[in-house]
């Protein structure tokens, strides 16, 4: 009998952090900078800074059981080993599977604010063309797919270091305006600014994905956690520069009206068409839903492989070692929520569901290390480390559900 074909390990730690580093920054800062400004105004960049502490906690306790169990479907299997309870597990691994159907589509919506800057073409035709693509490109092959979003990812931290520098100007008026930036205690203005960080938080949502393709990194109990630590570091100095300039280039109102706002902050500060930079942003946010197709399908192969999903779900193609029938269903969810759902309500179900999951995955690391404190090799954190985390957490959810109901 021959045996089933298995995913292949092949990413490396420049791969894989790129991987990672690519879906965070290709949807939050291209898309959302503006929707941030005008919930927080000129303390956006507060928003960011608020929001990169909850992901760093969250980061590090997810640095730590990826070294301890490198399984796809991470999210269900530490959350298994935590509470050891099937249902919960499986409950994970499904909200997982919609944060990323969810996200990509988000993604797929910013894309058409930058793709209007080229060719008015109309939003259904460029969603559908470009998710079938993305669908095609992840089914061909794991080190095809993360060597294009790689290079992609290049292009998105050029796109960024583009604007910083042309926009950087504006950095030389910090110390006079810095007084304008440090909001008052005033309650209405920390109300933004939280409603700003939730939303920002969308932004920092990926470095979650890159343990969800475990099983193809080469070494990932050693090379995983670093890679999610070098990812969080990167993008958040890059998202707290470009916020910065942002809102002292342009007023946050004007930033919340545009669909491509990095475009808008170019074409201020050069007066030339922001032909470079919208071309640069259609990259990024290719790269952002690209990752998270192939993120969903490889959850959906994991669950599959720990018998909580039918088998055929866990087959991997034996010529492009993917799970095929996997990426076929994340590509029609994604193009479904694409052209049914607005971005910024896109963008907030994502990141409520994702804030449920890691105060799940803090605790669930809290619970195992009750039971087994120091591993061998591996290398871990303070247990006050995810209990802040799942703190963190879970007083967002509260507060968006207190938003929501407005009680």
């Amino acid at each position: 009998m021959t045996p089933p074909t298995e995913l292949k390990r092949s990413l490396s730690l420049t791969q894989i952090t790129l991987y990672g580093l690519g879906t965070i920054l290709g949807a939050g800062i291209y898309v959302l900078i503006g929707k941030v400004a005008g919930l927080a105004g000129l303390y956006a960049p507060l928003s960011f800074v608020i929001a990169a502490v909850l992901a760093a906690l969250t980061g590090l306790s997810y640095a730590e059981l990826s070294a301890r169990y490198p399984k796809n479907a991470g999210e269900a299997v530490y959350v298994q080993k935590g509470f050891r309870l099937r249902r919960l597990s499986m409950l994970v691994g499904w909200l997982i599977i919609l944060t990323g159907v969810v996200s990509a589509a988000t993604i797929a919506n910013g894309f058409v604010g930058y793709l209007h800057v080229f060719v008015a073409i109309p939003d259904w035709f460029a969603i559908t063309l470009l998710v079938l693509l993305l669908g095609a490109l992840a089914a061909w092959g794991i080190a095809e797919s993360v060597m294009a979003a790689s290079l992609i990812t290049l292009v998105e931290v050029g796109g960024l270091l583009l604007v910083l520098f042309v926009a950087g100007g504006s950095l030389g008026d910090l110390p006079a305006r810095l007084p304008e930036l440090i909001p008052p205690a005033d309650g209405g203005i920390w109300l933004g600014i939280m409603m700003g960080a939730f939303l920002a938080f969308y932004a920092f949502i990926g470095f979650e994905d890159m343990v969800n393709v475990a099983e193809e990194v080469k070494d990932p109990a050693r090379i995983l956690p670093l890679a999610i630590i070098i990812a969080i570091v990167v993008s958040t100095v890059l998202y707290l520069l470009v916020s910065l300039v942002a809102v002292l280039a342009l007023p946050p109102a004007e930033l919340a009206q545009s669909r491509a706002p990095l475009a808008l902050i170019y074409e201020r500060a050069t007066g030339s068409p922001p032909t470079l930079i919208s071309l640069i942003s259609i990259f990024a946010v290719v790269n952002g839903a690209l990752i998270q197709i192939i993120m969903v399908a490889r959850v959906l192969y994991g669950m599959s492989r720990e018998g909580w999903l039918h088998g055929a779900f866990g087959k991997v193609h034996a010529v492009t070692q993917t799970p095929l029938l996997s990426t076929a269903v994340a590509t029609a969810i994604v193009l479904a929520l694409a052209l049914w759902l607005p971005l910024v309500t896109l963008a907030k179900v994502t990141s409520f569901i994702i804030l449920i999951v890691f105060a799940l995955i803090n605790l669930s690391l809290v619970l195992i290390k009750q039971r087994h404190p120091k591993p061998d090799v591996i290398r871990v954190y303070p247990v006050w480390i995810p209990i802040t985390g799942f703190l963190a957490a879970t007083g967002f959810v509260l507060f968006q559900i207190y938003q929501m109901t407005g009680k």
